[in-house]
């Protein structure tokens, strides 16, 4: 299954829920601000990512979202965007 994880960088305000839930640590807080004033989060380590999509359940801002590799070929996988926290 060929997945890829997107950081929206400009709608993460750096609350580091994702990065609590993330059973791999695949994700850490930067030490840069987005445009916004806040430290985003960033995929530190993206080769080690599972696509569990806890981070994206947990993250407030739908900052996160998980969609399929442009070079996977297999036409039954979908797109897969977090929905917003209720």
């Amino acid at each position: 299954m060929a997945y890829k994880l997107k950081i929206d960088q400009n709608r993460c305000k750096g609350c580091g829920l994702c990065v609590s839930v993330c059973p791999k640590n695949v994700l850490e807080i930067s030490s840069n601000v987005n445009i916004s004033g806040y430290f985003a989060v960033f995929l530190a380590h993206p080769e080690d990512c599972i696509f569990c999509a806890m981070c994206c359940e947990m993250c407030p801002d739908v900052a996160l979202t998980i969609t399929e590799d442009a070079k996977s070929k297999d036409p039954a996988k979908t797109k897969y965007q977090c929905s917003e926290a209720m």
